[in-house]
């Protein structure tokens, strides 16, 4: 439950409303309880078997994508009816009920004492949170009247733009789709300032020597019999 309903109580918590106003929604409740059931406790494990294919696969994931873009638009609408100006608000509340169980579920994990930081949402967002993240922005400036496209014209774009990524992460299961190039982009226009610091430590290492002044450090060098002898002369 916490994982299929994730996304709703994150965003009560957020909106201070009542984690557990989901349960209100007895058809949601019903259905998530049926599919349960019979995924674990149908006879023989056909429900399962039947799961392994690659198409099934492929419509249960595609079930999912609409349903995470319905979350995203009842999120936002939801945060505009206290918020009627609340950009951050809104998109806030959007990402919480589309990806809001996973971040549900790390903290469960860290109650439990299972909690691994590599699976932190917060702190490496994994991609269905960040493409959860740009629906809501996208759907933020619709609501707001800031792009000029219609609410269901988004929506069947968006819908079309998650099924074709999703299932060509799913065949193609070595290559995953990353948002890596457009984050590169974004951090060297917005944080490029960053890099010389980076050059910097490239530097080699810098040590004071005895008289005040710096100097670089080098490898020790192994020095003869000879030289020992002059050293020791030139300190007498």
């Amino acid at each position: 439950m916490l994982h299929c309903f994730g996304g709703g109580i994150l965003s009560c918590i957020l909106l201070a409303e009542p984690p557990l106003k989901f349960l209100t929604n007895h058809t949601n409740i019903l259905l998530a309880s049926s599919i349960w059931y019979i995924v674990f406790f149908c006879p023989r494990d056909l429900v399962s078997q039947g799961y392994s294919y690659k198409p099934i696969q492929m419509l249960a994931a595609g079930m999912k994508e609409v349903t995470r873009t319905w979350k995203i638009v009842s999120g936002v609408t939801h945060a505009s009816s206290y918020y009627r100006n609340g950009w951050i608000v809104m998109i806030a509340i959007g990402w919480a009920r589309g990806a809001g169980g996973a971040v549900v579920t790390s903290c469960e994990q860290l109650l439990r004492g299972d909690w691994k930081p590599a699976g932190n949402e917060w702190l490496k967002m994994s991609f269905p949170s960040k493409v959860t993240l740009l629906g809501s922005v996208l759907f933020t400036l619709q609501h707001t009247q800031h792009l000029a496209v219609s609410k269901h014209d988004l929506m069947f774009l968006y819908t079309i733009f998650l099924l074709m990524v999703k299932v060509r992460m799913m065949i193609k299961k070595n290559i995953p789709i990353t948002f890596a190039p457009i984050e590169d982009t974004l951090s060297r226009m917005l944080f490029g300032w960053q890099q010389q610091f980076s050059w910097a430590e490239k530097k080699p290492d810098v040590k004071p020597s005895s008289n005040g002044t710096a100097s670089s450090v080098s490898k020790p060098t192994t020095e003869g019999p000879g030289a020992a002898k002059r050293h020791a002369k030139k300190e007498d």
